[in-house]
């Protein structure tokens, strides 16, 4: 039945505006693959499925939904099995030109990449799941960090993204852009998949779906232990929850999430390349065996839908407590060279949201207007303590700071979608976001409240003069917010000395010219010019292990994306993007990479075989100001393949840089010191190595 579907999330929101739902055709999303598919894929059993609301045909080249730009999408289910994901932040990939790195233990959240961005975990691009958002405010590790090791991946059924800030519904850390992902509704029949692989990796997921009142409840628990491959065992243990109520559909009805997740693990941090070069430890090695951390995460979520008249009403709301104790050791010596260098970062919160919005269509009142949405958010986050402290082997020596902060953001946003004729559309939006805090610190020099007001227009044009090509011009304001302790900070308290406030609200102002077209009834591609500036950037600071705020800055960049459907059980893709990052001076942004590109062939159910490969190219990036020191390019495969061996059982191989390469996967340049070296400190690269070439083999049972 259609309805106990694993893509019946994604039937649901076709449902809800389907004009505007395949919004994402140039990067193979909800397009080709839109037709015809059997779960079996996915290893999970079912008939032949149709997503009728929307269906893109072969015999169709002409472009479908309603898109308000050129860079934004949706993955379905189906293509989210399609392709290897060694870490849950990797779904984060499907997003053209955006891409996921580990620059420490498995167990800390991931590093993203995109559009000139080092996002570090996650500053500048927003990300929620089930409708809860991951970003963290005022953190103890960095502003805006995004940890989705909670999620499991498995049960994931559609991802939404977003680039630029062109969206009046969308507010904080996303001036690159957003992703939203969502958790199916149900399965066809209880589920359990088992993997293991090479350097101790495994992991055994089991979920199911049972029948409650006019709906179902999901429920899944997943568990994965990993070493790695380094010197340094990882000791990475994560347990992953979920239980999901869902009835109705996606403009009527009720969906409630609890997810939960416990992880602790050892880190092998970057480390200095000429400790490599002079045999002081091997390439997977470690200067600091006591570094890592552990962390929790349990939400409670909901979203009532409801349809009134030509529209309808959604209001959501969330509590979640969540805890992040890690240890770092970026300089060694450098600071104390007979206790060492190692640091402990501390956050521990509890944080709760609600918002209503209301979507409607304007009718014969004011047709022009198109369709109105209307909505407001609040989200508190009460953090008991966010604090910075010197330790020796996971034991405290003594406080940097310790403090304890309560901020709020409420907003408010309003859009409508006018249709001057049949070949032109617009959407204008506004959204006003006001943030105020009270900090209680350790040191009451640093206490204080703060507050800021911002307000951020959206505008956007789509002409489409042919049924098979659409032009766009999409202008907009966004914003990242800044630590709280930013805004009341007086006294720096690791020097002493005075220290300069922050504005709590950073504006970053954008324009996109894009274009897509459908060239024939198997290829869509897709081109995008953009440029963005930033009133203040975030940049990491290597002796502190956290970003900080630095002077205004700009960007801008072309980025573009290519599929093709050979034929009915073969898909290509492609997307590269290219991008310049200076500070406002001239100077160059560390670590904002200049170019970034991926591409992969699909195979779809083919004499029961089913699989992919994909490359991913991660370019050079200046490391310092006057880019005297840059990093390597990196270039890593991938590939997975499946075999339906029966209708109950899945079998799947997956191999993780293929080719064995020797990269890195971040290198930051900065001072350090060694035992034995002069106490001034050594100016060098940083590095975090890819993983070398790994196998894991899984086999999926319909139960």
């Amino acid at each position: 039945m259609l309805d106990e579907s694993p893509i019946e999330s994604s039937v649901d929101m076709i449902h809800l505006k389907a004009a505007n739902r395949c919004h994402g055709l140039p990067h193979f999303v909800c397009l080709a693959l839109a037709a015809p598919l059997s779960l079996n894929a996915a290893g999970l059993p079912g008939d032949v499925l149709e997503l009728e609301p929307v269906t893109v045909t072969e015999e169709s080249d002409e472009l479908t939904g309603m898109p308000d730009s050129a860079t934004q999408g949706v993955v379905t289910f189906e293509q989210l099995r399609a392709r290897p994901v060694a870490r849950p932040g990797e779904l984060l990939e499907f997003v053209p030109g955006l891409i996921a790195t580990q620059h420490s233990g498995e167990g800390k959240a991931n590093q993203y990449f995109l559009r000139g961005f080092n996002l570090d975990h996650g500053t500048d691009f927003s990300v929620t799941v089930d409708g809860v958002p991951v970003n963290m405010p005022t953190h103890g590790h960095g502003q805006g960090y995004s940890d989705l090791s909670f999620m499991i991946p498995e049960l994931i059924g559609r991802l939404d993204y977003r680039k630029g800030p062109y969206y009046a519904e969308v507010g904080d850390f996303s001036a690159a852009g957003f992703a939203q992902a969502r958790y199916i509704n149900a399965l066809p029949g209880p589920v359990a998949h088992v993997t293991v692989g090479e350097f101790g990796y495994g992991r055994a997921l089991a979920a199911n779906s049972t029948p409650l009142g006019t709906g179902s409840v999901l429920t899944g628990i997943a568990h994965t232990i990993d070493d790695g491959p380094w010197v340094l065992d990882d000791d990475l243990s994560q347990t992953q929850m979920l239980a999901r109520y869902h009835s109705g559909d996606a403009v009527d009805g009720l969906t409630i999430s609890l997810m939960g997740y416990d992880g602790e693990w050892t880190s092998t941090d970057q480390v200095p390349q000429r400790a490599i070069e002079s045999g002081q430890i091997e390439r997977l090695g470690f200067i600091d065996d006591t570094v890592g951390g552990e962390s929790h995460r349990y939400s409670l979520s909901f979203d009532w839908r409801r349809q009134t008249g030509s529209g309808h009403w959604n209001i959501e709301g969330y509590a979640l407590d969540y805890a992040l104790n890690l240890f770092s050791n970026f300089t060694y010596f450098l600071e104390n060279q007979n206790e060492g260098d190692q640091f402990q970062q501390v956050d521990d919160r509890k944080v709760f949201g609600l918002g209503a919005h209301r979507h409607w269509h304007a009718g014969t009142a004011a047709p022009w207007l198109g369709e109105i949405e209307v909505g407001a958010t609040a989200r508190h986050d009460a953090i008991g303590t966010v604090g910075l402290f010197r330790t020796e082997r996971r034991m405290r020596r003594s406080t940097i700071r310790q403090d304890s902060v309560d901020q709020t953001l409420l907003s408010t946003f309003a859009s409508v979608s006018p249709v001057f004729s049949s070949a032109l559309r617009g959407v204008w939006g506004v959204r006003v976001d006001h943030l105020a805090v009270d900090v209680d610190a350790g040191d009451a020099r640093n206490a204080g409240s703060a507050n800021d007001t911002l307000l951020s227009p959206k505008f956007s044009l789509i002409y489409a003069p042919w049924r098979n090509s659409e032009f766009f011009f999409n202008a907009g304001r966004g914003f990242h917010s800044n630590d709280a302790r930013g805004a009341t900070i007086r006294i720096d308290p690791n020097s002493g000395q005075p220290a300069d406030q922050v504005d709590l609200l950073v504006a970053a102002d954008g324009i996109d010219l894009g274009w897509r077209a459908s060239l024939n009834a198997s290829t869509q591609m897709a081109l995008s010019f953009w440029a963005l500036e930033l009133d203040s950037e975030l940049v990491f600071v290597g002796d502190g292990g956290a970003t900080e705020a630095s002077g205004a800055s700009e960007r801008r960049g072309v980025e573009g994306s290519l599929f093709v459907r050979a034929t009915d059980w073969l898909v290509l893709d492609a997307d590269v993007a290219v991008s310049r990052a200076r500070f406002d001076n001239g100077d160059r942004i560390p670590n904002a990479v200049e170019r970034v590109a991926s591409a992969g062939l699909t195979l779809l159910d083919r004499a029961a075989f089913s699989g992919g490969l994909r490359v991913r190219y991660l370019g050079e990036a200046p490391l310092i100001e006057d880019n005297s020191a840059r990093s390597d390019a990196t270039t890593i495969f991938n590939a997975q393949l499946s075999y339906q061996a029966t209708p109950a059982i899945t079998l799947r191989t997956e191999v993780f840089n293929l080719f064995d390469a020797n990269d890195n996967d971040i290198t930051y340049f900065y001072m350090s010191l060694l035992q034995g070296e002069p106490a001034s400190g050594v100016d060098d690269f940083h590095i975090h190595p890819v993983e070398p070439r790994s196998v894991r083999l899984g086999i999926r049972w319909r139960l």
